[in-house]
């Protein structure tokens, strides 16, 4: 059977247990090979990140250092552009092969938003898209995004049997627990414990972050 690679984005500001489980119950419900959680350097569609990108790196680090299940993939924060994820996916299409199947992650919610990123009609060409249902957000009906659901909605068996190509909505476990909720707790001097790895807030407090 091919080899898969399931990809999960974010500006992982800071990680949460949220991004770690939802990551890693992807990868266990499509039979992936490797899950990769790839922080990006400027998110072209959401503002700049509070921490910095090598804190947000160890802040990844720190929340892996036990988990097999997932990998660190800092591409994007080679580059001093934007963070466009075709060309994340050309990279690593170059790098695989064109038998591996590549596994782009996304929330419903970016998902109906699609057509507003950068080439985003070549997305598709270059790896599966699986789409994480999310309370309030449905499939557009209509739309170039709607036309794209209609032409290439398919099981989620379709990401093991092809590189690219199919897109699959998924419903795993949700954590309702956000980023944002948790930079705010700590901005008005509450603990967030519990919400991200022990580790991870250890270095949240040593660094000083969110306040």
């Amino acid at each position: 059977m091919r080899p898969s690679i399931g990809l999960f984005g974010g500006t992982f500001d800071p990680v949460h247990i949220g991004h770690l489980r939802l990551a890693l119950e992807l990868k266990q419900q499509l039979k992936l090979d490797q899950m990769h959680l790839l922080p990006c350097y400027l998110p072209p569609h959401r503002a700049t990140p509070g921490a910095s990108a090598l804190q947000r790196v160890a802040m990844l680090e720190l929340a892996l250092q036990d988990c097999r299940e997932l990998q660190l993939d800092t591409r994007e924060l080679k580059r001093d552009t934007p963070s466009y994820t075709v060309d994340t996916l050309a990279e690593l299409r170059v790098e695989t092969g064109p038998d591996t199947s590549l596994v782009l992650c996304m929330g419903m919610d970016s998902f109906c938003k699609l057509d507003t990123w950068h080439n985003w009609q070549q997305l598709i060409r270059l790896a599966h898209l699986v789409v994480v249902e999310r309370p309030g957000y449905e499939l557009p009906q209509i739309g170039p995004v709607a036309e794209l659901v209609r032409r290439h909605s398919a099981e989620p068996a379709m990401v093991r049997s092809a590189a690219a190509g199919a897109l699959v909505v998924c419903a795993p476990r949700a954590l309702a627990i956000s980023a944002t909720d948790i930079r705010a707790q700590l901005q008005a001097g509450l603990s967030p414990q519990f919400l991200v790895p022990d580790a991870v807030l250890n270095y949240i407090h040593a660094q000083q972050l969110y306040c």
